[in-house]
């Protein structure tokens, strides 16, 4: 009886440390997975197959300017994610750049309410929701959390929203895909059961929502 007793516990602790390892290891969702992308343009990497792997010779200086290249009106979506994903691991390292960012993004949105460019607005509100989810991935710095006052004033707004207007704007199952990795529960899965139902075998979507 004790020896049956004694393999149960085990038992309900394996199932417990599996249960529990699943979501330590997954990690902020807009930040810790690369996306399948194809050919298109991409912010300079490093090797390797982590989600944190940065060419270690970028000059941050760049960043902003690199980004906003390549945040152009012919990227398409899950490039523009993964270029954002890349550009929220460089940002991490230095507040100053991160709000520079922010800024860019930030002030392209809010001139895009004449031409109604769905892009600006997916760009900052994917940005804003990335900086969201790697509050906790930052670099330390010399002043502390005083550096990083003015990006926190601005991850107030409500990035989600932002790529809400984006889709209602233009319709995309990419960028439905990206909503559902920066929201939970029922919302995340309507966002992505759009995705799913419109997307098609074999796609780059359908590459990403396989993994995720």
């Amino acid at each position: 009886m004790l020896k049956t007793r004694s393999h149960l516990l085990v038992a309900f602790a394996v199932v417990v440390l599996l249960g529990s390892a699943g979501p330590a290891l997954a990690g902020p969702p807009l930040i810790c997975h690369p996306f399948e992308t194809g050919a298109a343009p991409l912010l300079s990497w490093g090797q390797g197959d982590g989600w944190n792997t940065p060419d270690t010779k970028y000059d941050l200086h760049r960043l902003t300017a690199d980004t906003m290249r390549l945040l152009n009106k012919d990227a398409p979506v899950l490039a523009r994610m993964e270029n954002l994903r890349r550009a929220t691991v460089y940002a991490i390292k230095d507040p100053q750049v991160a709000q520079e960012l922010l800024a860019a993004l930030m002030g392209r949105a809010l001139a895009a309410s004449g031409p109604r460019d769905p892009n600006a607005w997916f760009d900052a509100g994917y940005l804003i929701e990335a900086y969201r989810q790697g509050i906790h991935l930052r670099a330390p710095t010399v002043s502390g959390h005083a550096a990083w006052a003015a990006v926190d004033e601005s991850l107030k707004v409500d990035g989600y929203g932002f790529v809400k207007k984006a889709i209602a704007l233009t319709p995309s199952a990419d960028m439905e895909f990206a909503a559902s990795l920066m929201t939970q529960g029922a919302t995340s899965s309507a966002h992505r059961a759009r995705a799913a139902a419109a997307t098609t075998r074999g796609s780059l979507l359908a590459q990403n929502l396989e993994k995720y």
